[in-house]
Order: structure tokens, then C-alpha cells, then sequence
């Protein structure tokens, strides 16, 4: 009997012991730690705008449809950019479905940018990323939207390449991924100019 009160007593103690440890000290050291040396981070990658309203974080992407912003990319998250339903289309590369809405969007593409029949169109301006959330375009895609951008906000065309250089991340190392333009925040930069509405 007095060894089975000592195991029971034993497994309780290690139970409580492992409760503080992995619930409760450990979780506010990685807290702590975050917090310290990477608060940014840590609390979302949030934007925040002059007046300190949040806009957006730079993880998430939005969806920009009016002429005079950049557009992201397609999402098949939820009802688009649906953080809590995020996903790709889950469509394979020999469906008819997926293809019928590729040739929607490239027509789309090329007349709401002004382009011609001709001209080649970035992949990702017509496919959605696998999570459906991705928060940045290719360099290439939003360089086939300024003129539609400079038109709409009667700005030079230089004014905008500009704005997509200063937005643009560098791939990580310098050689890991592809430039790509920052969406909210370049809109966000686009709002604050002086252009006419």
C-alpha cells in the first residue's frame, strides 16, 4: 500500500513540476526573450500609420482593387485575404476550372493594365500563393501596373517606378528568393503623395 501512495505522490509531484516548468516559466522565457529582442516581430509585423492606426501587417497581404493602387496577387483564402481560412485553391495543373480562371485573369490583366495580346504576364499576377495571404507582388507585376497607377492619380510614371524601388525587398543573402514590392506599404505611400483622388 505505501508503495502505491509513493508512486501516486511521485507521479503528482512530477506532474506539478512539469506543469510550472513547460506551462508556465518556459512560456514566459520565449515571451520574455521575444519581447526584448524582437518586439516587432513578435507582436505581428504590424503598420502603423502617423495617426497610430493599424493598417495592416507586412505578413498578410489585402486586397487592392481600385485603379489607382497596386494590386496583389489572387487568393483563394476564404473570401480573399481570409487570414482565419487560409489555403491555396487546391486546383491540380490538369484542371480545366483552374485553367478557365487563369485565361479570366490574364484578359483581365492585360485590359485593365493597358497591355496588348502580346505581352507576357507575370505568373504571379494571375496565380494565387499556396497559403492564399502572401503580402508582396513581383517586381515584374508591379511594373506592368504603373501606368495604370500614374494615369489614375495623374502622377509621372517616374514618380511611381521610384516608390517600387524603394518598396522592393532584396532577396534574403542577397541570392535567396526574388525582389519583391511590399503591396500595403507601397499603397499606403501612394495615399500619402500629392495626387489628385
Amino acid at each position: 500500500m505505501n508503495k502505491i501512495v509513493s508512486s501516486i505522490r511521485c507521479a503528482l509531484m512530477t506532474m506539478f513540476i512539469l506543469t510550472v516548468v513547460c506551462c508556465g516559466a518556459y512560456p514566459l522565457v520565449v515571451y520574455g526573450i521575444a519581447q526584448l529582442f524582437f518586439s516587432e516581430k513578435a507582436n505581428g509585423s504590424l503598420i502603423v500609420d502617423a495617426g497610430g492606426d493599424v493598417r495592416g501587417s507586412k505578413l498578410i497581404g489585402q486586397t487592392f482593387c481600385g485603379n489607382g493602387y497596386f494590386h496583389s496577387r489572387p487568393s483563394c483564402a476564404g473570401n480573399g485575404y481570409d487570414a482565419a481560412n487560409s489555403s491555396g485553391s487546391n486546383l491540380g495543373p490538369t484542371s480545366q476550372k483552374l485553367s478557365d480562371a487563369i485565361r479570366e485573369r490574364v484578359r483581365e490583366y492585360r485590359k485593365e493594365n493597358f497591355l496588348s495580346e502580346k505581352e507576357l504576364i507575370p505568373a504571379d499576377a494571375v496565380m494565387a500563393s499556396g497559403s492564399g495571404l502572401d503580402p508582396h507582388i513581383s517586381l515584374q507585376n508591379a511594373e506592368k501596373q504603373i501606368h495604370r497607377i500614374a494615369k489614375t492619380r495623374g502622377v509621372d510614371e517616374e514618380k511611381i517606378l521610384g516608390l517600387i524601388h524603394h518598396f522592393t525587398i532584396k532577396p534574403d543573402l542577397g541570392f535567396l528568393g526574388e525582389p519583391v514590392v511590399a503591396v500595403l506599404e507601397i499603397n499606403l505611400a501612394l495615399d500619402s503623395m500629392e495626387t489628385k483622388p
